[in-house]
C-alpha cells in the first residue's frame, strides 16, 4: 500500500522483501502500539510488555550477522526505525539503545567468548541493555568524561556517574565507558553488581513513553573478562553512536510521516465555512511542503542506506541526514499540529507528541549545532569545535 506522502512512487525503489519487512513492523505498530500509545505516554510507561514479540519479529539488533541476531541490511533497519517512530520515538529509541548501541558495542569490540554469551539472549529479548557514555557534565564532548576505571590487581574498579542513559532501570547490563591510564576503555557492567545504581530521570514533557535514567557507579568491581578487548579508544564509542544516529536519519522521517497523515485525513473531515479545511488554498499549500519535505528525507534516508550496505558510508554522511531529517520532521509535526487547531494539544492526535519527542532526537545522538560542525569541518577543513 502506497503512502499518502509518497509523490514520486519512492516505494518502487524497494524490493519486495524490504516492503514485506516493512508491512510487518507496520502491522505491529498498529496492532499493538498505536491503540495504547496515548495511555503509556500520558503515564510515562514504556510497556516492557511487548519486548517478547518485539524480539520474535527479529528487531533486537537485527542488523547484526549471527550470534541469534537476524543479519539484516541497513537499508531494512531503516524501514523497521521508520515504521517504529511513525508509532512512538520511545519504540524506536528502545531498539536503537538494545541494537545500535548496548549489542553493536559487543558486536564491534567484544570478545568472541562476549559475543556468544550475550548477544543471543539480547536479540532474544532475555537480556537488556544499556549504554553509559554521556555525562552530567560530559555531552557533545565526551571526550571530558569524569568516569574512571582503575586496575587493583586482577579487577576493575569503576566511579562516576552516567546520565540521560536509556533502559538504565530495566537493563540487566551496561556498557559503561571510562577512562583508564591507557586511555578510554569500555566494560560490560552486570546491573546488579555491587555499587550501580541507576534512577528514572523524571517528570519529562518529551519522551514520556521511553526511560531515561542516571547511573552512579561507586566502587563497582569487575574482571578483565567484562571489558570490552577491542576498545582501545572513543573511537569506539562513536562506532556504535553512528549506528544509532543512521537509525535515526530513519526514524525522524517516521514520526514526520505520521503526523502528516493525521494533519491530512483532519483537514479532510474538519469543515469551517461549509466546506473541508483541505479545499482551502493555505492547507493545500502546508500539505505539499510536508509531502515534498518527508520525500525528500526518505530518499535521503534510502541513499544513505545503499551506500551502508555496499561499505561507502561515511561518518560526515550520517551527520547530513541527522542535522536536515531531524530539522525538517520537528517543523512538519509542528505544522501538522497548527492544522488540527486546539485539538492539536490532545494526546488523541499525534503530531505534538511527535513534536515533543523530536526535541529530545534531535538532541542525543548528536546536536544540531555538533552535526553543522561536523558538515563545517568537512567543507572547509577547519574543526571549529577544537
Amino acid at each position: 500500500m502506497t503512502d499518502l506522502s509518497d509523490l514520486i512512487n519512492i516505494d518502487s525503489q524497494l524490493t519486495a522483501e524490504e516492503l514485506e519487512l516493512r508491512q510487518t513492523v507496520r502491522e505491529f505498530v498498529d496492532r499493538r502500539f498505536r491503540p495504547n500509545i496515548a495511555k503509556w505516554y500520558e503515564k510515562a510507561v514504556f510497556p516492557t510488555e511487548i519486548i517478547p514479540e518485539m524480539a520474535e519479529l527479529g528487531l533486537l539488533g537485527m542488523h547484526i550477522k549471527g550470534n541469534g541476531c537476524a543479519g539484516r541490511s541497513a537499508v531494512e533497519y531503516g524501514i523497521a526505525m521508520q515504521e517504529l517512530e511513525a508509532g512512538d520515538s520511545g519504540l524506536r529509541t528502545f531498539i536503537s539503545v538494545q541494537g545500535s548501541l548496548a549489542m553493536s558495542a559487543i558486536n564491534k569490540h567484544g570478545s568472541d567468548e562476549q559475543k556468544a554469551k550475550y548477544l543471543p539472549e539480547m536479540a532474544a529479548g532475555r537480556m537488556i541493555g544499556c549504554f553509559g557514555l554521556t555525562e552530567p557534565n560530559a555531552g557533545s564532548d565526551p571526550s571530558g568524561m569524569e568516569t574512571v576505571a582503575t586496575r587493583e590487581g586482577d579487577e576493575w574498579v569503576l566511579n562516576g556517574k552516567k546520565r540521560w542513559i536509556g533502559l538504565g532501570t530495566i537493563a540487566d547490563l551496561a556498557i559503561i565507558w571510562a577512562r583508564t591510564d591507557e586511555g578510554v576503555r569500555g566494560f560490560i557492567v552486570p546491573t546488579k553488581s555491587q555499587g550501580f545504581s541507576a534512577v528514572a530521570l523524571e517528570p519529562k514533557l518529551s519522551m514520556r513513553a521511553s526511560i531515561q535514567t542516571e547511573i552512579t557507579l561507586d566502587n563497582v568491581r569487575l574482571s578483565e573478562e567484562q571489558r570490552l578487548p577491542g576498545a582501545t579508544s572513543l573511537r569506539a564509542p562513536f562506532e556504535c553512536l553512528n549506528e544509532a544516529r543512521y537509525g535515526i536519519v530513519w526514524g525522524a522521517m517516521g514520526a514526520a510521516r505520521d503526523a502528516f497523515e493525521v494533519a491530512a485525513r483532519y483537514t479532510g473531515e474538519r469543515k469551517q465555512f461549509d466546506r473541508p479545511i483541505s479545499s482551502f488554498q493555505l492547507t493545500q499549500e502546508k500539505l505539499v511542503n510536508m509531502a515534498l519535505e518527508i520525500q525528500k528525507g526518505q530518499l535521503l534516508a534510502l541513499h544513505l542506506g545503499r551506500l551502508k550496505d555496499a561499505g561507502k558510508l561515511e561518518h560526515h554522511m550520517i551527520s547530513v541526514g541527522k542535522l536536515n531529517n531531524c530539522r525538517e520532521a520537528i517543523k512538519i509535526c509542528r505544522d501538522a499540529r497548527a492544522m488540527l487547531g486546539g485539538n492539536g494539544i490532545l494526546l488523541e492526535y499525534s503530531p505534538l507528541r511527535h513534536a515533543n519527542n523530536l526535541e529530545s532526537v534531535r538532541t542525543y545522538e548528536g546536536t544540531d549545532e555538533v552535526h553543522t560542525l561536523i558538515l563545517g569541518q568537512k567543507l572547509t577543513g577547519i574543526p571549529a569545535f577544537r
